[in-house]
C-alpha cells in the first residue's frame, strides 16, 4: 500500500513538474504520467546506484555538481523510453530533475508516506 502511495504521489510530482514546465517537457495524458513516474523510479533504483558508483571520481572532481548531470540524463533516457513523455533538450531535462526534486519534496511533506 505503501508503495503505491508513493507511486501516486510521483505521478502528480511529474504531472505538476510537466505543467509548469510546459514549454520544454510535456506529458500527453495520465496514463504517461503513471508510466513516466514508473520508469523513473526503476532507473533510479537499478541503474543510477551503478552509475553512480562508475563516475564517482568525476563526482569528486566537480565536488558533486556531476550528479545533476548524470540525473538529466536519466531523464533523457525515461524520455526515450516513455512514449508520451517528452523532453526538448538536456537543458530542459536538467531542469525538469531539479523542478522534479523540489516538487516531489513538498508533496512528501503535505502527503506523509
Amino acid at each position: 500500500m505503501k508503495l503505491l502511495l508513493k507511486w501516486i504521489v510521483m505521478t502528480i510530482a511529474v504531472l505538476i513538474t510537466a505543467y509548469l514546465l510546459e514549454r520544454g517537457v510535456t506529458v500527453d495524458s495520465f496514463w504517461a504520467a503513471i508510466v513516466t513516474a514508473l520508469v523513473l523510479g526503476l532507473i533510479n533504483a537499478v541503474v543510477r546506484p551503478i552509475l553512480l558508483v562508475l563516475t564517482l571520481p568525476l563526482t569528486i572532481v566537480s565536488l558533486g555538481l556531476f550528479i545533476f548531470v548524470l540525473n538529466a540524463f536519466l531523464v533523457l533516457l525515461t524520455s526515450s523510453i516513455v512514449p508520451g513523455f517528452h523532453v526538448l533538450s538536456f537543458w530542459w531535462a536538467l531542469l525538469f530533475s531539479l523542478v522534479l526534486s523540489l516538487v516531489s519534496f513538498v508533496l512528501n511533506r503535505i502527503i506523509p508516506v
